[in-house]
């Protein structure tokens, strides 16, 4: 233990190594290229549609795989970072971040385009968890809250810039060019990490690496994202979802066999002893639930119902994505002054607020009835994110914190597919339940609304149905009828979007500060 605490005084022989706030700005460029990477996808997928001719399966799988890969890899590569060093698995991320990226704008078809996101799926599960798990192993423990909150503002940031940097270079450059973005700022963090970051990990590690619980963690969770996105697509009754979700029952009950008796677990069982940390991933899950899916569907609206082009909704969403860069310091000045708790529970409640406010909205709301519910979100989640990754973090052992660090993230994205799909279902049942009705409603003859009726998928996305060469009036009228329905699904999706967030403010009533010491940290 004195060599370790050692080695830090010694490698500060080089300027600025070990130092918390460089190691900080190091951290915050790696974690920028996935932010950016979160928005600017969706702003280049039509572009991408168009030139490989991409069918909606097809185009699905650019978000999908990339999905796939980083939630099923994120805890592994968490337990990587604290066993063979997080330094050194940070850069490796992001290294390989930046060169997917960089393959993924050279490739020649859609094939090569949904390969190289898994590849960057990979780097970025080697990515998350070990920079939080760096800030966790370099800041003292009264100022790691403050460390986090200027990461998830730069999170914020990169999500806030995204769609509109994205946008602009779509437009004016080419798709690939967003992706192409990726490649300098990965030099420039692979320079400063190599310069500043100070290794470390769990000196205890050594010995047998826990290949059985890599092999059915991993496969737990291929089987439940996959699940979740094939019940996005044929809902939660088809044969898919429901095998994947048994297979992901077994595996996940092999996978807690197999961890109470190895010596050395991949996720020690021993870290959900903590009733804080349990209560902090289960909230995150829920939080992610209600957010993710309700952006999703904030944006179809948007661009297919108000006819937004992606750059326009860019720029009307920055209200809530600007807000994620005010609250996360937010957040982090709470969490010193009250502990976790405090913003958790403020975060989940200005977040039911504001998806009950939004529930109310019809076809045609002026943009002054939505602004103020997009502050509330962005206020709202950037508080969660913060206050969630530093109470999950915090109360894991500092020699844990890559594990804890993937297992923040794996909350996240499960909750991110979970509300994606759960709520696209009640969704698109919504609609198919209304659409004959609005149809006859907004003036469409019963026999064109009967053939219609089955077109629930396509309005399920804000799109009207209109068959080519239908006069004006007709026409208009099947606009009108759809997006009425479409309208009854997204408000359903959001009011029950918003009893899930209530349901959250409980679980944060059982977190509470972590009281971990952070050993070998350097003086701020």
């Amino acid at each position: 233990m004195t060599e370790l605490l050692e080695k830090p005084v010694r490698a500060r022989e080089r300027a600025g190594h070990g130092r918390p706030w460089l190691t900080l700005f190091a951290v915050a460029l790696g974690v920028m290229m996935v932010g950016l990477d979160a928005t600017v996808v969706a702003i280049a997928n039509p572009a991408i549609a168009r030139e490989f001719g991409a069918d909606l399966s097809g185009l699905q799988w650019v978000t999908n795989a990339y999905l796939l890969a980083l939630a099923v890899t994120l805890i592994p590569a968490g337990k990587i970072a604290d066993r063979f060093g997080r330094r050194r698995t940070f850069l490796a991320g992001v290294v390989g971040f930046a060169v997917s990226s960089v393959l993924i704008g050279l490739s020649g078809g859609l094939g090569m385009v949904i390969f190289w996101r898994v590849v960057q799926g990979f780097a970025g599960a080697l990515l998350q968890p070990a920079s939080l798990a760096i800030l966790r192993n370099t800041f003292p423990a009264e100022r790691l809250n403050t460390a986090i909150g200027i990461w998830g503002a730069t999170v914020g940031v990169s999500i806030a810039g995204g769609p509109i940097v994205a946008g602009l270079l779509v437009e004016n450059v080419s798709w690939e060019s967003v992706f192409f973005v990726n490649a300098p700022l990965g030099l420039i963090a692979l320079a400063v990490g190599l310069w500043v970051i100070r290794e470390s990990k769990d000196e205890d590690a050594a010995g047998r690496f826990d290949l059985a619980g890599v092999a059915l963690l991993t496969g737990a969770l291929f089987a439940l994202v996959w699940g979740l996105i094939k019940a996005g697509e044929d809902g939660f009754g088809a044969a898919v979802p429901r095998v994947s979700f048994g297979i992901a029952l077994v595996l996940f009950a092999l996978f807690i066999w197999n961890e109470r008796r190895v010596e050395r677990p991949l996720l020690p069982l021993s870290l959900f002893r903590s009733v804080s940390l349990s209560a902090a991933t289960g909230l995150i899950v829920l939080g992610f639930f209600a957010m993710f899916g309700t952006i999703f569907f904030i944006t179809l609206y948007l661009q297919q119902v108000h006819g937004m082009s992606p750059v326009d909704a860019g720029v009307r969403l920055l209200p809530m994505t600007g807000m994620f860069v005010v609250a996360s310091p937010l957040a982090g000045m709470l969490n010193g002054r009250f502990g976790p708790r405090v913003p958790l529970a403020l975060g989940m409640a200005f977040t039911a607020t504001a998806l009950f406010g939004l529930s109310r909205v019809g076809v045609s709301a002026p943009y002054g009835d939505l602004w103020p519910w997009f502050v509330l979100m962005g206020l709202a989640f950037g508080m969660v994110i913060v206050a969630g990754t530093e109470a999950i973090v915090g109360n894991a052992p500092p020699q844990l914190a890559g594990v804890a660090g993937g297992l923040q993230q794996t909350a996240s994205q499960v909750g991110g597919v979970l509300g994606t799909s759960v709520l696209g279902v009640l969704l698109s049942t919504r609609v198919g339940d209304v659409l004959f009705g609005r149809l006859t409603d907004a003036g469409v003859p019963d026999a064109a609304a009967q053939r219609l009726a089955g077109q629930e998928g396509i309005v399920s996305q804000g799109v009207a149905p209109v068959p080519p060469g239908t006069p004006q009036p007709a026409a208009d009228a099947i606009t009108t009828g759809s997006h009425l329905a479409f309208m009854d699904g997204f408000q359903t999706s959001l009011t029950v979007a918003g009893c899930v967030a209530a349901v959250a403010i409980v679980a944060a009533l059982f977190v509470r500060r972590g009281s971990s010491p952070v050993e070998g940290a350097a003086a701020v």
